[in-house]
């Protein structure tokens, strides 16, 4: 084929297995992003990624097969170490995990008042394992995030019904500024359904090379509407994200270097 000598034939073969995962991977983040469109930010761009990441997972092993070694061991070996990987650290990837959902879905942050089972306290620390309280009697009550998961969660705080937490998740070469603008713009527009004494908030999480992570805060008029404008806002927040990438222009040619005037005579 194409000139090619026999052996060469099936690595060609790989090879184009692989562009087409790449395709494959490209559409299928489109698609899971136009599916959770109405979900929170951090968690769409979660599922996109793992999305992703079995797409290639897939494409590799057909394109490992094609080129003539088997997978059969290469399969058994990866099932094996996951499974050992999963049993062995299988409490800290619960209390991980429940960490995920728990900043998505879980309606408290930093400085709520909270009830867990027998446990209350002010929130001061949310880490990757655990929720850290302060009692009323000044202690330290360290709750394993898993355990906000499976336990009735009572937020105390005064009118926390009105506060909508939605958190973001933008990759590191994307400018904030606009982003920003672009999501309180367009929150303008709901202004009525919004307590007017409170404007929306858009805070910096953390920052790294590869994600910037903000925390867009509402407030609410009505307890009824909080799952609807929890939806819409989370819309909103997707477009303007889109809208922005979708006007950012190629960037302008670099000016000529500068050339040196000619002696004069």
């Amino acid at each position: 084929m194409f000139g090619l000598p026999d052996w060469a034939t099936p690595y060609l073969y790989a090879a184009i297995i692989l562009v087409l995962t790449w395709l494959v991977a490209w559409v299928a983040s489109l698609v899971i992003r136009g599916l959770m469109r109405q979900s929170p930010p951090q968690a769409a761009a979660g599922a996109r990624r793992l999305g992703v990441v079995l797409v290639w997972l897939v494409g590799i092993l057909l394109a490992v097969q094609e080129a003539g070694v088997s997978i059969d061991v290469l399969v058994l070996v990866v099932g094996l170490f996951a499974v050992a990987a999963i049993v062995a650290l299988r409490i800290p990837l619960e209390n991980f995990g429940a960490k995920y959902f728990s900043d998505v879905y879980s309606p408290f942050k930093v400085g709520d008042s909270i009830e867990v089972g027998v446990h209350a306290g002010k929130v001061i620390e949310i880490n990757a394992m655990t929720t850290v309280l302060l009692s009323e009697d000044d202690k330290l009550v360290a709750l394993p995030n898993s355990m906000l998961l499976r336990e009735t969660l009572i937020n105390a705080s005064p009118q926390a019904w009105k506060e909508l937490t939605i958190p973001i998740s933008l990759p590191g070469n994307v400018d904030v500024a606009p982003v920003e603008s672009e999501i309180l713009r367009s929150l303008a527009k709901l202004r009525l359904r919004l307590d007017k004494r409170f404007p929306p908030v858009l805070a910096t999480k953390a920052r790294t090379a590869q994600s910037t992570d903000l925390v867009l805060t509402v407030m609410i008029r009505r307890p009824e509407e909080r799952e609807a404008l929890l939806a819409e806002v989370n819309k909103r927040v997707h477009a303007a994200i889109q809208g922005t990438r979708g006007r950012a222009g190629p960037a302008p040619p670099a000016a000529p270097a500068p050339t040196e005037a000619p002696e004069k005579a």
